[in-house]
C-alpha cells in the first residue's frame, strides 16, 4: 500500500495526463493502467472555463485522487500562487511542486523548490516536490516536512531511463517519505529497475502517451512496477564471481 499523507493507494503508478494523441486514448490508456493518481499541469488546464476542453469530463473522478502539478512556474512565488489556485479549484488538497530552474534541461531549481514547498507546507498542502538525484536536497525537503520525495531518473521527458543509480538508491535508503520516482522513464525495464531499488512509486507521462500504442504501454508499465515491487519485496539473490549449480551434486548417481 502506497501512502502518501492521509491517502492510501493500491496502485505504485502515478500517471500524466498530456500530450495524447486524443481524448479516447487518454482515456482508455488511463483505464487499463488503473493508476488511482493522476497529474496534471494546472496552467494548461481550463478549470475554470467551462467552455474550452477538458479532459476531467471524460473520466468518472471518483476512481482517481488528482494531483495538480505547479509546471511552468520558475520562482516559488509562481508556483505558490498555481498551487493556491488549483486549491480553490477543489481538485485536491495535494501538490506536485516543480519549479523548472532551466529551460534547456527542464531541471529543478533546488533553492526556488525548497521556498515553494515550505510556504505550501505551511499553507495545509500535502506537498510532493519534484526535484533532482541530489542526495542531500532531497533529505532537507523531508526535514521541511514534505510528505513524499520526487527525484528524476533523468530530464524531463528524455527517455534516457536511470542516469545515476547510485544517488537514486542513496536518496532511497535515506527516505522515511516515499520516494516517487519522476521524469526521464522511457520503457517498462525504467520502471522495473526503479521499483526493485525500493522505490515506493513511479510517476510517468511521456513514455506513455509519446509511445506508438499508449493504451498497450500503460498497461505494460503497470505490470513492470507490480514485477519490480514484487521482485523487491522478495529478495534478490547475492551476484556471484562464478557459476553455480541449480541442482545440488550431492547424492547424485556417477557412472
Amino acid at each position: 500500500m502506497l501512502k502518501i499523507g492521509h491517502y492510501e493507494f493500491s496502485s505504485r503508478l502515478l500517471l500524466g495526463t498530456g500530450k495524447y494523441p486524443n481524448f479516447d486514448i487518454q482515456k482508455e490508456a488511463v483505464a487499463v493502467s488503473e493508476a488511482e493518481i493522476l497529474t496534471f499541469a494546472v496552467r494548461r488546464m481550463n478549470i475554470f472555463e467551462e467552455s474550452q476542453p477538458n479532459f476531467l469530463e471524460k473520466l468518472d473522478l471518483e476512481k482517481y485522487t488528482l494531483l495538480p502539478n505547479t509546471a511552468g512556474a520558475k520562482t516559488a512565488s509562481e508556483a505558490v500562487r498555481i498551487a493556491k489556485l488549483a486549491k480553490a479549484s477543489g481538485l485536491c488538497d495535494m501538490i506536485k511542486v516543480e519549479v523548472i530552474g532551466c529551460q534547456k534541461t527542464l531541471l529543478p531549481d533546488p533553492v526556488e523548490t525548497l521556498k515553494a514547498s515550505e510556504e505550501l507546507l505551511k499553507e495545509g498542502f500535502i506537498v510532493l516536490p519534484y526535484t533532482s538525484d541530489d542526495v542531500l536536497l532531497a533529505k532537507r525537503l523531508e526535514e521541511l516536512g514534505c510528505h513524499a520525495i520526487m527525484p528524476g531518473a533523468s530530464p524531463i521527458g528524455s527517455g534516457r531511463g536511470i542516469v545515476n543509480p547510485l544517488n537514486l538508491s542513496f536518496i532511497i535508503e535515506q527516505s522515511n517519505v516515499p520516494v516517487i520516482v519522476d521524469a526521464g522513464i522511457g520503457t517498462p525495464s525504467d520502471a522495473a529497475i526503479a521499483m526493485e531499488m525500493g522505490a515506493d512509486g513511479v510517476l510517468l507521462n511521456t513514455a506513455v502517451s509519446g509511445a506508438n500504442d499508449p493504451v498497450k504501454m500503460a498497461k505494460a508499465m503497470k505490470l513492470s512496477i507490480e514485477a519490480g515491487r514484487l521482485g523487491f519485496e522478495a529478495g534478490r539473490i547475492p551476484k556471484k564471481r562464478y557459476a553455480t549449480a541449480s541442482s545440488p551434486m550431492e547424492g547424485m548417481s556417477i557412472s
